[in-house]
């Protein structure tokens, strides 16, 4: 792995992880090239910004879990290549129920060149302390529909409330949300903001 890549959760201790497109729960229904292992990988700056999050989250009774890091350049230019593909509908109502996969790119849920190539952007959710079970969010990872944008009508006010406080968690720890997906964001100053790294994680 190269230098100043980190397992996330070597670094942050406790932190859960489920990385989808290591497995054949995500969009495009197959686990996606360059992801070798079921690992979470990110710049050791993103890994000191998580520990503090993990922190703030775990003041306020969440947790994280971390669906996806650092992606390598061959996982997009798989979903580009999948997103020419005739449409066989298997994932189509649970991830992009309104739109067309080449929408996916025309509205910005899918980009050519990821900021998660960069290492410091993650995909990441709450869960109960307590339980281990998911805060309710209005939608899972990788719904790619305006319902799962910041302020969203249609939600129910837990779910505006856990968004709220997963952006709060995120913000005060260096973190910029995306207006589209309530799920991803970029640490503030990354250490590689014009580099789209492609080595696997594995």
């Amino acid at each position: 792995m190269k230098d100043d890549f980190v397992f996330v959760d070597e670094q942050v201790p406790g932190i859960r992880w489920d990385a989808k497109y290591a497995t054949w729960d995500n969009f495009t229904g197959t686990p996606v090239d360059g992801y070798q292992v079921n690992r979470i990988v990110g710049t050791t700056a993103l890994c000191a910004a998580l520990e503090r999050a993990r922190e703030k989250a775990a003041s306020l009774g969440f947790a994280l879990l971390l669906w996806d890091g650092y992606r390598p350049q061959r996982a997009v230019d798989c979903f580009v290549r999948w997103s020419r593909q005739p449409d066989d509908g298997r994932t189509k109502r649970r991830h992009y129920p309104n739109i067309t996969r080449p929408g996916m790119f025309a509205k910005g849920y899918v980009a050519a060149k990821s900021g998660h190539s960069r290492g410091s952007t993650v995909d990441l959710t709450l869960y109960h302390l307590g339980s281990g079970e998911l805060a309710p969010m209005g939608g899972g990872h990788d719904l790619m529909d305006p319902v799962s944008h910041h302020g969203a009508p249609g939600i129910t006010p837990e779910e505006a409330r856990n968004r709220d406080c997963l952006r709060a968690v995120m913000e005060s720890c260096g973190f910029s949300a995306y207006d589209c997906e309530w799920w991803h964001y970029t640490l503030n100053g990354e250490p590689y903001p014009d580099t789209y790294f492609d080595f696997p994680i594995a």
